[in-house]
C-alpha cells in the first residue's frame, strides 16, 4: 500500500527501496534520516526509549505541528500493523498486467 502511494506521489522505485538501508544510503538528506530515525525509535520504543538526540534532530527541521502530525502517522500505521500481525492478515499482492 505505501510503496503505490510512495509512487504515486513521485518517488522512484529506487529510493523506495533504500528506505529499509536509510541508515548506510547516501542518497537520504538530513531532514528524511530526522524523520526516518524518529519513526526508527519510536516503532521500537519498546526496546529503547526515543532518545533525547533523535528528538533533536527531527526538532531542528519540523515545526511542532509537524512533529505532532509525522509522530500520529507513525503510530497509525504502528497500530495497523500490531493488527495486520495479530490477525495473520496478508497483504495482498497484485498480478502483473
Amino acid at each position: 500500500m505505501h510503496t503505490k502511494e510512495a509512487r504515486r506521489s513521485g518517488f522512484s522505485g529506487q529510493w523506495i527501496n533504500l528506505v529499509c538501508v536509510w541508515c548506510e544510503s547516501p542518497h537520504f538528506d538530513e531532514r528524511e534520516r530526522a524523520v526516518l530515525g524518529w519513526t526508527e525509535v519510536l516503532t521500537n520504543v519498546a526496546e529503547t526509549p526515543a532518545p533525547d538526540d533523535v528528538y533533536e534532530s527531527l526538532k531542528a527541521y519540523l515545526t511542532d505541528e509537524e512533529m505532532t502530525k509525522i509522530t500520529v502517522a507513525i503510530g497509525t500505521i504502528n497500530v495497523w500493523n500490531r493488527l495486520c500481525v495479530g490477525f495473520r492478515t496478508l497483504p495482498p499482492i497484485e498480478e502483473p498486467a
